[in-house]
């Protein structure tokens, strides 16, 4: 999609801090960070939300917990643990219509409501 932010992040052609990369999914910094350690995990093939999932897209959807947990390990927040997090449409607080799995970590977390 030419106007995703995300794919252009993927392309390279927006910098970020980028902490994964491989054919299937892409991991960088959030610029907003809600927690010492904030990364968004893509699918490098766009997916606009869970809602416009197929069943094509499962396996890719499920590979970014895999990669999360790669991150996790790398960042040293797996021990103490982490949250992960995917918001579907407006409601829920999605920005960006590119599926983004949030990796937050590094800081005890509160109770969600």
């Amino acid at each position: 999609m030419s106007d995703c932010i995300f794919c252009k992040i993927i392309k390279g052609e927006i910098p970020s801090t980028k902490v994964y990369s491989d054919e299937h999914a892409t991991a960088f910094r959030d610029i907003q960070p809600a927690a010492p350690t904030h990364i968004l995990i893509v699918p490098n093939r766009h997916i606009d939300s869970i809602n416009a999932m197929t069943a094509d897209d499962e396996q890719t959807v499920g590979y970014l917990f895999s990669v999360a947990k790669k991150i996790a390990a790398q960042e040293g927040i797996a021990e103490g643990g982490y949250r992960l997090i995917i918001n579907t449409n407006a409601d829920a607080g999605q920005t960006v219509f590119h599926i983004h799995l949030h990796l937050l970590g590094g800081r005890r977390m509160g109770v969600m409501a």
